[in-house]
């Protein structure tokens, strides 16, 4: 049931009181006039700069004499003893008033009085926290994000104007259309516009600038973050289970895929030791499967107000939601219950917020968490029917070695060739792929410091032996991680060799 149809279904039922949450109070409001419009219902709003207002044809006609009331306590009586007949009264901002007890008594009162009558009060706010006396009055309607039709109008209305010069293709005109969504309509309006003055006209080259105002304005959001999707599986050294189960699910997105029957990935878990590519692969899907990439900072979403943090989730999820398909990182997920026991269950509240909604999501947004401290994850975030699957990160065997060194080689301007590979992926067993890149990155310094020469494998190798691997300054936690993948708890994302298949994880000290 789209929006104007629920608003009119509570309307038809007597609700007396309908709080609307949206971020978009001027798109509320015209489509809460064109609801009444095509019912015959009457229409006036109220606020405390502007007191009452006629916003419908009816209201005109049958409410001469509004009264200024320029004070909620005035506007409530004035609602009261207002006229039996069809009438939407929408009180704008009106949840800084309730907080005094007062006013709180009386739309208390006057939502249970004007359940024999026509009348049903509307207020709009941002939020969904509302006294606790008025959850039993109160119904909730939410306003999501525009739509792509939505967005499509927007762009319509603009570019009617005769001075505006349009030469998008159809295929461009889609394109800027999806690379809007999750912006508000008035959003979508500014940078609309701002395209076609920058430039003097709209047109395919102004994809871009749009994605780009959006990454400005979701940021704003705080708790969201868009990335670039530039990593291909080519960047990241080994993980063939991994990337060949992402390969076999590349278009499992698509409606094709729908049409199929096949039901929309939930996502995956990645979870292992720091420092073998877990944000790295989250970043490679997005460039793989050709979708937008966005991380949810996790941290971001707890404040200080009470509520605030819950309300925070709730925003963050619907805009995700309004951006599918797309992928939501959640790095290092075991941040959400970091608070623990200390802030009233806050972190417990948001974070089975996002479990629920991890599990109920119909909109094709595919999870991508990441974890380094098993310990602190709960069961139910792991259990089955919240991610497809759950992989684990192990130290890099001897063939992906090789290939790590071989991707950070080339990353820097180096021929893979140029160096022995072999030599080097035998002498780092124990490092993980952020150690193998500091190497290099060590012997380049050694290079650049010595007459600016190339740097060479012996330069690397001497970098390796200077330092010390996690797998040996945090020798107990490593093993610790291993001995939870070999109880089958998940899925290795990397081919294991057959000198792997020990028992017990022997640590390799770096040959001198």
């Amino acid at each position: 049931m789209n929006f104007e149809d629920q608003l009119d279904v509570y309307l038809r039922s007597r609700f007396t009181l309908i709080v609307l949450v949206s971020v978009e109070e001027e798109r509320a409001i015209n489509r809460i006039e064109e609801v009444c419009e095509r019912t015959n219902r009457r229409c006036l709003s109220w606020d405390l700069a502007d007191g009452f207002r006629s916003l419908t044809p009816v209201a005109l006609s049958k409410a001469n004499g509004l009264p200024p009331a320029k004070d909620p306590l005035t506007a409530l009586e004035y609602i009261e003893k207002s006229e039996p007949v069809d009438t939407v009264f929408i009180l704008k901002d009106f949840h800084e008033a309730w907080t005094n007890p007062q006013i709180k008594r009386k739309l208390r009162s006057l939502a249970q009085r004007l359940k024999t009558t026509p009348k049903s009060i509307l207020i709009t706010t941002v939020s969904s926290e509302i006294p606790d006396e008025l959850k039993d009055e109160a119904v909730f309607l939410e306003q999501s994000y525009p739509t792509a039709a939505d967005l499509e109008e927007v762009l319509k209305r603009l570019t009617s104007n005769s001075g505006v010069r349009v030469n998008l293709t159809p295929l461009g005109r889609e394109k800027i259309i999806q690379a809007a969504l999750g912006l508000t309509a008035a959003q979508a309006q500014r940078v609309f516009a701002k395209c076609i003055v920058t430039d003097g006209q709209l047109d395919d080259r102004d994809i871009d600038l749009v994605n780009e105002e959006k990454k400005q304005i979701i940021r704003e959001s705080e708790a969201l973050e868009f990335f670039p999707v530039v990593e291909t599986p080519d960047d990241v050294g080994g993980l063939d289970v991994l990337k060949n189960w992402l390969r076999m699910r590349q278009r499992a997105l698509t409606q094709e895929a729908r049409d199929y029957g096949l039901p929309a990935p939930k996502g995956i878990a990645l979870i292992g030791i720091p420092g073998t590519g877990k944000s790295l692969t989250a970043k490679m899907v997005g460039g793989m499967w050709r979708l937008p990439l966005i991380r949810l900072d996790v941290g971001a979403l707890f404040g200080s107000l009470v509520g605030e943090s819950e309300e925070r989730t709730r925003r963050a999820l619907r805009l995700a939601e309004t951006i599918a398909p797309c992928i939501l990182w959640i790095d290092e997920v075991e941040k959400a219950l970091a608070h623990g026991g200390l802030d009233s269950g806050t972190s417990t509240r948001v974070f089975g917020n996002i479990l629920t909604w991890m599990q109920e999501k119909s909109e094709p947004v595919f999870v991508v968490a990441t974890a380094n401290d098993i310990s602190s994850l709960p069961p139910e975030l792991l259990r089955k029917g919240r991610f497809d699957e759950i992989f684990f990160l192990d130290l890099p065997n001897l063939r992906e070695r090789r290939e790590i060194f071989s991707v950070h080689l080339t990353k820097r301007g180096r021929l893979p060739q140029d160096y022995d590979l072999d030599r080097l992926a035998a002498r780092s067993e124990g490092y993980v792929g952020a150690e193998i890149e500091q190497a290099i990155i060590d012997a380049m310094y050694l290079g650049f410091n010595d007459g600016m020469r190339e740097f060479t494998t012996e330069d690397i190798l001497y970098a390796l032996d200077r330092q010390v691997p996690l797998s040996v300054s945090q020798r107990e936690t490593i093993a610790a991680l291993r001995s939870w993948l070999k109880e089958g708890r998940a899925q290795s994302a990397s081919f294991l060799e057959a000198d792997e298949a020990a028992d017990q994880f022997v640590s390799i000290q770096p040959e001198k």
